[in-house]
């Protein structure tokens, strides 16, 4: 298993014009494309939180999303991440939307 493939977990929370644009769909969307799982949902604060999982590869492709990319109606000012860790097996089956 080469570094790009080892399985992470990571939190993220995304900051600006993100409720009421689909960002949670297209935020599930994407990370179905790119074969991961985890979660995503809007916050009372305004913001979209989740966690994703899957090859640190892949995983990055989505945060890179996340920061610059989101839903075409969204205006993302930053994306956090945070609790990222090695993880030997996948805790979800898919990428679901929270309500």
């Amino acid at each position: 298993m080469t570094e790009g493939d080892s399985l992470i977990s990571v939190d993220y929370e995304v900051f600006g014009k993100v409720q009421g644009v689909f960002f949670r769909k297209y935020t599930q969307a994407e990370g179905k494309k790119l074969g991961l799982v985890g979660w995503v949902q809007n916050t009372e604060d305004g913001t979209v939180q989740g966690q994703i999982q899957g090859p640190s590869v892949k995983v990055r492709e989505l945060q890179e999303w996340l920061r610059k990319t989101g839903s075409p109606k969204s205006h993302i000012n930053r994306a956090e991440f945070r609790n990222e860790k090695k993880i030997v097996a996948l805790e979800y089956r898919n990428f679901s939307i929270v309500k």
